[in-house]
């Protein structure tokens, strides 16, 4: 019997895949549990429609995000650090200062978790680009200046 998967199913495949199982394995486990219906013509076309739909959300959320990375290149966020004798800096600034700052300075909401710092921190005074996840396929830089306050 032909089943589409309606979740991933370890040994068996993964969500939306069409797999022959037998009868009574699909009567008895994967109808009963929701995991897979028969693979019949209406739910092939509505599996079709399905992923169609998805390519298409997908693709749309991928333009956004390169929307978004082109208007974050031209963009500059200063953040301010205390500085001791000599210019030394004491601690460094976070992703969250960040975000606070561009969320102020150029009213962009970015998430702290996606900004990669580079190793070891902000932890001097420059201007620095920050790598920020916007999507799988899509990072976006962002300058960041750092100057004591």
């Amino acid at each position: 019997m032909k089943v589409i998967l309606l979740e991933d199913v370890k040994s068996l495949g993964k969500k939306g895949e069409v797999v022959n199982v037998s009868d009574g394995y699909a009567r008895n486990l994967l109808f009963p549990k929701k995991l897979g219906i028969e693979a019949t013509k209406k739910n092939m076309n509505d599996l079709k429609l399905k992923n169609q739909h998805e390519e298409k959300v997908a693709q749309e959320n991928l333009d956004t995000a390169k929307a978004l990375a082109e208007e974050i290149a031209g963009k500059e966020v200063v953040v301010t650090i205390k500085t001791g004798e000599g210019g030394k800096t004491f601690g460094s600034v976070s992703t969250k200062e960040i975000a606070e700052a561009a969320k102020e300075q150029i009213q962009m909401e970015l998430d702290k978790k996606k900004m990669q710092l580079p190793e070891g921190g902000l932890k001097a005074l420059g201007v620095y680009e920050i790598g920020i996840k916007l999507h799988p396929k899509v990072t976006g830089t962002l300058k960041v200046k750092v100057k004591e306050a």
